[in-house]
C-alpha cells in the first residue's frame, strides 16, 4: 500500500499542507515578537485577528510593520 501511486500522493499533499502550516506559525510567533518588544502587550482580540492572516499577509505585515509608530497604525493596517 505505501508504495501506491494514490496513497503517496496523499502522503505529499499531507507533508506539504504541514509545511505550509508550519511556515504560518512561524510567521505568527516572530511577527508577534516583534510586535510585543514594539508595543507592549498585545491584545488577545488583535492576535485573533494576525491568526486569521495567511502566510503572505503575514509577511506583507511584517515589513510594513517597520512603519508603525504605534498599535493604532497596526489595527488601521487590519482593517483595511
Amino acid at each position: 500500500m505505501k508504495e501506491s501511486v494514490i496513497y503517496q500522493d496523499i502522503l505529499q499533499k499531507g507533508e506539504e499542507k504541514g509545511k505550509k502550516e508550519g511556515e504560518k506559525n512561524e510567521a505568527f510567533r516572530l511577527l508577534s515578537r516583534l510586535l510585543n518588544r514594539k508595543f507592549g502587550a498585545i491584545d488577545s482580540s488583535i492576535l485573533e485577528r494576525l491568526q486569521s492572516l495567511t502566510t503572505d499577509q503575514l509577511e506583507q505585515l511584517a515589513e510594513d510593520f517597520i512603519d508603525f509608530s504605534n498599535i493604532s497604525d497596526l489595527e488601521a493596517w487590519l482593517n483595511k
